[in-house]
């Protein structure tokens, strides 16, 4: 399809074994045809609706160039390449609705488009001998692959991609077709379009996957890889109007429910990012959040999950095959499940990442570990090299009964190595009101952490944790050392008051020409830093997310008799420039002197130990979520003429000179008693439609037989049982609506009697009835017409004794999900699992028919012209 038509609809197209594998052969391509909404001058928007795309060859539906189109109720099934796929990353306005894309295969066509074997074997793009890396090259096959935010994707499925189900990257410039028109994309600066109710599920990589670009320059000697290959030169930070001067605009996701991925149900780095009213289930990791850039060149943004559901283990036990690689036993039933990764992979529901990340109102359930593996609620990357925040926090979680480890900062052993990295060693969170740990304000870190520790924090052993109070305003802070031509150096840190347990760091930059050091640190207290070799000509301290006024001593080791030239600077982020006003430091000749006023610009240099003492304190305030003050980065050059060779280490001289005992500023709160009654997701079951949120009914009716071996009777709605030890009937009456119980009764004895009358009469429209027995009872033949009262079919004759099970409803609709079922005197039933949706239209329910109105609201402001 080319530019200029007059019109173009297309409606329930069959399109078989069509594409080939080579550039712009696809079963529906949009080429180059600039605006096809009202913007481009069609008065009625260009639309594919209900195409049934399958078996093919070469993607499903191509979008090039393209903007404002609709694909609606489109199926793409069993293809080669990313399926639905926007191209040189300019196209914008574009509404996919209510699509399903099933089996995306990989193809040869790109580089994100090949699987590992095809990576390293088509190399007739890259210069000279270059080897391609599938991990960072390719392998990026996704159902979904969005290459621009300002695209709206509302009520799609995706499910059993090689890589990604959806998976939104970020073009610096236009690409293809379209480089020649030096369109700037500001792709990364855009706001994100309609992110609702998506559904991810079965793919290998992640469910959903926000992150990188691709490279933009053809193959050559300073960068042999191949043109358009994955690349790492994208971060997403939206703002207004892709201004980067002007304020963040949020990017909101709504709604996914992403489940049975192998690795990840959604990897999003960016900021500001929200994800709300989402569920994760059976991945290998629920969700992560990557922050959007790192500092100093970051200026700081956050990203927030709430009123969201995370699920270790559901009863979706899965089957062998397919993608499902690894298979072995749960740790909830030990009964046999796929699992992703294998079987020794730790399971994380939430993964806490560098931050800074904000989990609030969610709820936790089914993280049990196994004898193979650990399993929790909360965890961090593993083998971490990269900076973490004490800025994460974590508020108003719930954790079901069935979740062994709410946190881990893991052991030692296969997965975790030696969780010797800097972010391994600095794992932290704050636990704003103690949902987590019980103890309400206090900061949670990894056990063997002394940098952020006092005598009255508590250790949870088999978090590998300990709890901690802080004796500063909101957090630890980050302290940045960054030190020029030290690529080699480790730093050892150690607090005054611990000095039998410092903290080595290596770094994060281990290939640059300086390295970064971020360890966290508690305010108000003193440290000595330390090397293992010569200490750097030039170091920079950074204030990170200090406050106004909060401050930390540190002294820093060197040669004796060395000469300093210590200034205060301004840092200027975004124009990567130092304010005109430098001031520099004095020394003075003690370090009562020093300490008599901490904002003072002094440093003492005490020859005898090599200690240069001096304070690090904020002057300005910092706003938001920035890392540094409004007015810039707060940072301190240090600056040495020292040619002297040797190890700049003072440990030996420096204490127990300058050890203090450990103190406490700030007590530890009691530990809370009272459970939450406002924590947790209010909404505990997710689907990929809003309307039909689900009710869990399991039923057992029991004979004689299975009484004898101590079995129940019972009906359990959700997590509630209700069951019952008399010979009798039960019954259950569930709001079709709302889902809430609205009734119960057992018939024993006399009462049986009066089964069918309640059957007719006793029980409100809109509702689901759920019966079970217990013992033989002998009334069954009477309840026929009680039972087809409530939508089923005219039953066959009941025996006079039996047991007997049976979902029905009451109402003017007839569901599908009705079923009765019966068994002969004395024996019972198998145990009867059936999920029975809720808040249908259809029941007559209000709330669906306002959902489905929203659904058309949305539709509507996704295709509207700009």
């Amino acid at each position: 399809i080319l530019k200029n038509f007059t019109s173009v609809h297309l409606s329930y197209v069959e399109l078989k074994q069509m594409g080939q594998q080579q550039i712009g052969s696809y079963p529906v391509h949009f080429h180059l045809c600039g605006d096809v909404d009202e913007k481009g001058g069609y008065s009625f928007k260009t639309y594919l609706e209900g195409l049934s795309i399958h078996h093919c060859f070469s993607r499903c539906v191509t979008v090039h160039a393209t903007n404002g189109l609709l694909i609606k109720d489109t199926i793409g099934y069993d293809t080669l390449g990313h399926c639905f796929f926007t191209e040189d990353g300019i196209e914008q306005r574009n509404t996919l609705f209510h699509n399903l894309g099933l089996v995306t295969k990989p193809g040869t066509l790109l580089p994100t488009d090949r699987n590992s074997s095809m990576c390293i074997g088509i190399r007739d793009k890259v210069y000279g001998s270059y080897v391609p890396v599938p991990a960072t090259d390719c392998m990026a096959v996704s159902t979904f692959w969005i290459s621009h935010p300002n695209n709206h994707l509302i009520n799609n499925a995706a499910a059993g991609s090689q890589d990604a189900g959806i998976w939104y990257l970020f073009h610096k410039v236009a690409t293809g077709d379209s480089h020649s028109l030096a369109i700037e994309t500001k792709s990364e600066l855009t706001p994100l379009g309609i992110f609702y109710n998506n559904r991810v599920h079965s793919n290998f990589k992640a469910g959903l996957f926000i992150d990188k670009g691709v490279k933009t320059t053809n193959a050559s000697a300073d960068d042999p890889r191949e043109y358009l290959c994955l690349d790492n030169n994208a971060r997403f930070r939206p703002h207004q109007d892709a201004e980067p001067e002007k304020p963040r605009v949020a990017a909101l996701i709504d709604r996914l429910i992403s489940f049975k991925n192998n690795d990840h149900g959604a990897w999003v780095r960016g900021g500001d990012i929200l994800i709300q009213n989402s569920g994760f289930a059976d991945n290998g990791i629920g969700l992560t959040f990557a922050s959007d850039g790192s500092f100093p060149n970051d200026e700081g943004a956050s990203q927030e999950v709430s009123e969201s559901l995370f699920i270790g283990e559901s009863k979706n036990y899965g089957f062998s095959g397919g993608q499902n690689k690894y298979a072995g036993t749960g740790g909830i039933d030990n009964k046999a499940r796929t699992l992703p990764k294998n079987r020794t992979f730790p399971i994380r529901g939430f993964q806490i990442y560098d931050g800074p990340v904000h989990l609030t109102k969610c709820t936790f359930k089914n993280f049990v570990p196994t004898p193979d593996r650990f399993t929790s609620a909360v965890g961090f990357l593993m083998k971490n090299p990269w900076q973490m925040t004490p800025k994460n926090n974590i508020s108003l979680v719930k954790f079901g009964p069935n979740v062994s480890l709410k946190a881990f900062f893991g052991k030692p052993g296969p997965w975790f190595e030696e969780g010797d990295l800097d972010g391994d060693k600095n794992s932290i969170f704050h636990d704003l009101d103690g949902s987590v740990t019980d103890y309400k304000d206090t900061y949670v870190g990894r056990m063997d952490n002394y940098l952020i520790q006092h005598p009255k924090c508590i250790n949870i052993t088999e978090w590998s944790g300990v709890v901690c109070s802080g004796t500063y305003a909101q957090a630890s802070t980050l302290v940045y050392v960054q030190t020029w031509n030290g690529q080699n150096l480790s730093m050892t840190i150690v607090r005054d008051e611990y000095p039998a347990n410092p903290m080595v760091l290596r770094g994060i930059n281990q290939r640059a020409v300086f390295q970064q050091y971020q360890p966290v640190v508690m305010l108000q207290k003193g440290y000595t830093i330390h090397w293992n070799g010569k200490a750097p000509n030039i170091t920079y301290l950074y204030l990170i997310n200090f406050n106004k006024n909060d401050w930390i001593r540190v002294g820093l080791c060197y040669q004796p008799n060395t000469d300093f030239v210590i200034v205060l600077e301004t840092f200027q982020r975004r124009s990567s420039a130092l304010s005109s006003k430098v001031e520099r430091y004095m020394p003075v000749s003690s370090l009562m002197e020093l300490e008599k006023n901490r904002s003072d610009k002094k440093f003492y240099f005490d020859n005898s130990t090599g200690l240069l003492f001096l304070f690090l304190q904020a002057k300005y305030n910092r706003d938001g979520h920035s890392y540094c003050s409004s007015q810039g980065c707060e940072r301190i050059k240090i600056v040495t003429k020292d040619s002297a060779k040797g190890i700049s280490n003072c440990m030996a001289k420096a204490y127990p000179k300058y050890y203090q005992g450990p103190t406490v500023i700030k007590q530890m709160p009691v530990k809370t008693t009272v459970p939450c009654t406002k924590c947790g997701t209010t909404q505990m079951v997710f689907t990929s439609d809003p309307h039909k949120n689900y009710l869990l009914v399991q039923i057992n009716s029991s004979g004689k037989k299975e009484l004898s071996m101590g079995q129940q009777a019972f009906i359990s709605v959700n997590d509630t049982m209700f069951s019952f030890k008399n010979d009798g009937i039960l019954i259950v009456v569930v709001d079709a609506c709302i889902g809430t119980v609205s009734g119960n009764k057992l018939f024993s004895g006399v009462d049986i009697k009066h089964v069918d009358g309640y059957l007719k009469s006793g029980i409100p429209q809109r509702s689901v009835v759920l019966l079970s027995t217990r013992g033989d009872v002998a009334i069954l033949n009477n309840l026929s017409e009680a039972l087809m009262s409530l939508g089923t079919a005219k039953p066959p004759y009941l025996q006079s004794n039996g047991c007997l099970a049976f979902l029905g409803f009451r109402g003017n609709f007839k569901p599908s999900w009705i079923k009765l079922f019966t068994g002969p005197a004395g024996h019972g039933l198998v145990q009867i699992e059936k999920y029975i949706p809720l808040q249908l239209e259809e029941y007559g329910c209000a709330r669906a028919i306002k959902s489905r109105r929203k659904d058309l609201e949305l539709l509507k402001k996704a295709t509207r012209s700009h």
